[in-house]
């Protein structure tokens, strides 16, 4: 492709003109997948000198390099750059790297880094030589790159372990690093803005180093001193005049606050992964003792001493610090509290830390307060957030009080004793002098404390009430809004508390009721999300009965007004207490609730449509998770009504539209990647988790109705068109409602065989798609069970595909687990019990018959449901009914094994009966009270233990530690039992429904036995004389029992007549 071209159009995405630009990156697009369009866009960089140019130039090279260069993973639509360009551009993209300006520059290293994590070691080699010698150059810039590419190698081993890091640990680390530390400690003396870039670029390296496993080159004495020391010179270190702008979010961004950033988690993780024994897990501990021992001892004091430095130096105004950094040290100080050593050095200083550091930083900044102001629902995300403000400042000052009272505990009354110094400071203040920010704040750290406070055995619970009478419910009427809200979220904290003045719980109730009608929309939210756990008490729910539709619809124009995920906890939980009150406005609510869906979901589709070039709305923010609890709360809703058939036919249309967008939209074909720079939040709720509820809401509808609308029907048909639109991987959340449609609409499906079509057609991707894993394919074996039990006599034309996939799988060594392999068999099961003779005559015809039958009898002690035991009854009965000239010479002479079957499987089913009992047992058992309490972990002890001072003085067992080793343990069970065969039983489904529950196997077998003697005198002689006298009687057993059951039945019938007739329903709602 000509360079030339390709200029011309990068010119022309710069013009003012919007149809000369739309013009010119259509044409972009059609170019970047020609051959040569990259070496264009490199000889670009390399002679032309336009600013503009050069940077929309860099920019097209790097989406291009993100897109093309390994598409598979996150860009599958983009088409793979050739071998040949990727051979071209590798030796050409370092020297640009180094002669290009900043801002080009800041283009082209994402680009280096896609390859090294792709290329490096095996296709690009050369990549360290490189790099070393342009580490060793005499020019910035060139340093500066290889800066870049040691950081890239770095990253490529960020999460690699064992001998996958010997390469990397033993000549990478051991060859650089030693220059990288000599580097460091060059520019940690320099001022420029160019020295803090590539002084990050150290820091960071070390970072991704050490991430996993620390090298055996770094654990050494006198490398880790040098590196520890660079890392508390960087802390240290003065700001450079270049750091300090005006506004304090143009400092976090900048290089040298960026590389402070690093030195203050390369020291934390130094301490808190490998520098602290009690830290280690068995699977490293032994390795890394050494270093720990010398770590704690000499090092991590060291590294408090230069933090509490920090915060002396912020405290009084001489020096700022980056939200990062505060929340780094305070990160430092709450695992300084463990450890007897770091404890003593710490102890000391608590209080101060209490008043100067802790609350400070949980108090309002005037940054909070716009907020709260002028962009409520930016302030309520940023609080109510926690996953996505997981390193702010104030999260780890409320992780830091919680380790210091859970772990120390007499240390909760210094925080204490400084709370009441607050408030009380504030009750007795004029209203001029009062300072709200400070009582609120207060407010936050004691109910940060509020699981500890009401502990077990906890000296000062019963204090509590009267803190709440006398400094919370004042604020639920102050003139602050913020105040109010913090009264309602104090409230919430301590949801646990047994108000003993029953007259207090009631003012906090109505308190908060009002607050739900607040102006200040923070407030609002707050007071809903302390409405929830009021309802634990049953003067409260009685009081909530008689106006809960009017709170329903608050909380529903709440949910509308901002999309906090939480509000849609607390409907859920108000439809389940509350079902019976609200069955009369279920049609109205679920309107409501399906219109808040549609609203969210379609502004994630506007937006997304409206910004296709970035990375989709695969992966969405707040809004989803909104959407999420809607659907949700909508599935409680229709598990409350389902004995209200009616009112379910009503809501299946109201839920259409919800359905066809969420299915419609193929959301889950947007997913971008996990581990692309998303925050944790905004890995939570994937679209699966949409379409995981929406599969449930079907299943909800179709299972309380025991039959399927012809509404339910178009649902079905969404379904079918979303697994082949490539939902494949979700067919484990279909299959519920997908056995409801065959289960409950056998006749529908008879009647219309394109249906019973589309569920072969699913079993039959299920067998042939190789992304769809063995286990996974246990799905296609009950959608075809489903099939042959329910829609008997209208599936024979499939009967030859389902035994072609149970045995072409079943024949296959690789069937090493259990269950997938009894699913297999009883696939042919059905297929025999559907029909022998069809089913027979295909294993005939296949030579199948004998291998079948040996694999089915082999493992008729693994078939321990009731419902295999049933199925395995009725397919041997049936094959019984086949004429004797029938039976396949194949197995002719094992067949009076089949009677040696019926035996096993007769002696065993009243215990598979048992077992089925106990499960519906266990799944119908339910607590005396929904709310009754818990174990509480912050268990107090007897006042001698937290008045004594050996308490104080203590390691504290690390419970993180604790949890990786259990973790560990199950790893490796697994991995012992990988290559053999798992054990993994089938267990008992309690809710398990199939045509197979009406089939009474003794009768079954009586009347089999009785046709057999009489039709066929011989046959049957023949068949019972290879039975011991043992299994003759047990058989006579069965057949004397199925006499019984007959009894029981007929009496029942008899006293059910008595009766009179009943209003009884069917599952269409009909008398």
């Amino acid at each position: 492709m000509e360079t030339i071209v390709v200029k011309q159009c990068l010119q022309a995405t710069l013009s003012a003109d919007p149809n000369i630009r739309r013009q010119s990156e259509v044409d972009l697009r059609q170019a970047e997948e020609k051959l040569g369009f990259i070496d264009a866009l490199v000889s670009i960089l390399e002679s032309d000198t336009d600013t503009g140019v050069r940077q929309a130039t860099a920019l097209y090279l790097k989406n291009r390099i993100n897109k093309a260069w390994n598409p598979a993973d996150d860009y599958p639509q983009s088409k793979r750059l050739s071998d040949q360009e990727k051979e071209s551009f590798r030796p050409r993209l370092i020297p640009l790297l180094a002669s290009t300006p900043p801002n080009v520059r800041a283009q082209l290293i994402p680009a280096l880094q896609v390859i090294l994590h792709t290329d490096f070691p095996d296709k690009w080699p050369s990549a360290l030589d490189i790099t070393m010698q342009l580490l060793n150059a005499q020019d910035a810039n060139s340093v500066f790159a290889g800066l870049q590419c040691i950081l890239g190698i770095c990253r490529c081993y960020r999460f690699k372990s064992g001998e996958n890091r010997v390469n990397f640990e033993n000549g990478i680390v051991v060859n650089t690093f030693p220059q990288l530390l000599a580097m460091g400690n060059r520019l940690v003396q320099e001022t420029s803005m160019e020295a803090g870039e590539m002084l990050r670029a150290v820091m960071k390296a070390f970072k991704h180093a050490i991430y996993f496993e620390l090298p055996p080159h770094l654990r050494e004495h006198e490398n880790i001193v040098g590196w520890c020391t660079l890392f508390l010179n960087t802390v240290a270190k003065q700001p450079p005049e270049c750091s300090l702008e005006d506004e304090p979010e143009d400092r976090e961004r900048n290089h040298w606050w960026k590389a402070k950033k690093w030195a203050y988690a390369n020291l934390n993780r130094l301490f808190v992964r490998y520098g602290n024994p009690a830290t280690l897990s068995k699977s490293n501990g032994e390795e890394y003792a050494a270093f720990s021992k010398a770590f704690l001892q000499n090092f991590a004091p060291e590294i408090l001493k230069v933090y509490l430095q920090e915060i002396e130096n912020w405290v009084s105004q001489g020096s700022w610090l980056s939200k990062t950094a505060l929340s780094h040290i305070l990160t430092y100080l709450d695992e300084c509290v463990k450890p007897k050593v770091m404890w003593a050095h710490l102890k000391p200083h608590v209080e101060n830390l209490t008043s100067h550091l802790v609350f400070p930083v949980l108090c309002l900044s005037d940054e909070d307060l716009e907020l709260f102001e002028s962009e409520p629902t930016e302030y309520l995300h940023r609080k109510l957030n926690f996953y996505e403000q997981v390193s702010a400042p104030d999260i780890s000052a409320m992780n830091f009080l919680v380790s210091l009272t859970k772990h120390r505990k007499k240390q909760t009354f210094t925080i204490l004793n400084f709370v009441n110094e607050v408030v009380n400071r504030y009750e007795t203040a004029s209203e001029n002098d009062k300072n709200p920010r400070e009582k609120e704040g207060a407010l936050k750290m004691i109910g940060t404390l509020a699981s500890v406070i009401l502990g077990k055995k906890s000296p000062i619970a019963g204090q509590v009430e009267y803190f709440f009478v006398r400094h919370v419910f004042p604020e639920f009427n102050s003139a602050h809004g913020f105040l109010r809200a913090r009264a309602c979220d104090t409230l919430e904290k301590f949801e646990q508390l047994e108000f003993k003045d029953p007259n207090n719980l009631v003012l906090a109730y109505r308190s908060i009721l009002a607050k739900m009608a607040d102006d200040e929309l923070p407030v609002r939210v707050e007071a809903a999300l302390a409405l929830q756990p009021l309802i634990r008490h049953e003067v409260i729910r009685s009081s909530m009965q008689s106006n809960i539709p009017q709170i329903m619809q608050q909380l529903l124009k709440l949910a509308n007004e901002v999309d906090v995920d939480a509000l849609a906890n607390v409907m859920e939980d108000f439809v389940e207490v509350f079902a019976t009150e609200l069955t009369p406005f279920a049609v109205a609510l679920t309107e409501q609730l399906r219109d808040t869906y549609l609203r969210i979901i379609r502004e994630v589709i506007e937006r997304g449509e409206s910004n296709e070039e970035d990375e989709g709305v695969g992966i969405l923010d707040d809004k989803s998770v909104t959407a999420l609890g809607v659907l949700q709360t909508i599935g409680t809703l229709i598990l409350t009504l389902e004995s209200t058939p009616d009112v379910l036919l009503h809501l299946e249309e109201l839920l259409m539209p919800l359905v066809r967008i969420t299915l419609e939209k193929n959301l889950y074909g947007k997913a971008s990647p996990i581990g692309k720079g998303e925050n944790l939040a905004n890995q939570l709720c994937l679209p699966q988790d949409l379409y995981t509820e929406v599969f449930e809401i079907i299943d909800s509808c179709t299972f309380a109705a025991k039959s399927i609308s012809l509404t339910m029907w178009e649902a079905f048909e969404l379904m079918h068109a979303t697994f082949k639109a490539g939902a494949e991987l979700y067919l484990e959340d279909m299959l519920p409602a997908l056995e409801n449609f065959i289960q409950f609409g056998p006749d529908h499906m008879a009647q219309n065989p394109r249906y019973i079509e589309m569920v072969a057609d699913l079993i039959r991707d299920i067998f042939n798609d190789g992304k769809i894993s063995g286990v996974d394919r246990i799905c296609g074996c009950k959608l075809a069970e489903a099939l042959m039990l329910s829609v008997r006599g209208h599936v024979d034309d499939y009967i030859g595909d389902f035994i072609k996939y149970a045995m072409t799988n079943l024949l296959n060594d690789e069937v090493k687990v259990k269950s997938y392999r009894i699913h297999l068999i009883e696939m042919v099961i059905n297929a025999i019990y559907y029909n022998p003779m069809l089913a027979m005559s295909i294993l005939e015809m296949n030579g199948h018959t004998n291998k079948f039958f040996g694999m089915w009898f082999a493992n008729i002690d693994n078939m321990v449901r009731v419902h295999d035991k049933k199925l395995s009854i009725s397919a041997i009965t049936a094959l019984l009914t086949m004429p004797a000239q029938n039976v396949p010479q194949s197995v002719h002479d094992g067949w009076p094994r089949l009677l040696h079957g019926l035996v096993k499987l007769f002696q065993t089913l009243p215990q598979a009966e048992k077992n089925r009992e106990e499960a519906k047992n266990e799944s119908d058992f339910q607590l005396t009270s929904d709310y009754d309490d818990e174990d509480e972990d912050e268990e107090w002890g007897e006042d001698e233990d937290w008045e004594n001072e050996t308490e104080e003085t203590e390691d504290v067992k690390d419970e993180g530690a604790a949890y990786l080793d259990f973790l560990s343990e199950e790893a490796s069970k697994y991995s012992a039992v990988a290559g053999a065969e798992s054990d993994d039983d089938l267990e008992e489904e309690s809710l398990l429904e199939t045509p197979l529950d009406s089939v009474e196997p003794y009768g079954l077998l009586k009347a089999t036995l009785i046709n057999l003697q009489q039709g066929q005198p011989q046959y049957y002689e023949n068949l019972m004389k290879h039975l011991e006298s043992q299994e003759q009687q047990i058989l006579e057993e069965v057949v004397q029992h199925a006499d019984e059951v007959a009894v029981r039945q007929a009496q029942a019938s008899q006293a059910q007549a008595a009766q009179g007739p009943a209003s009884l329903t069917n599952g269409n709602g009909q008398q």
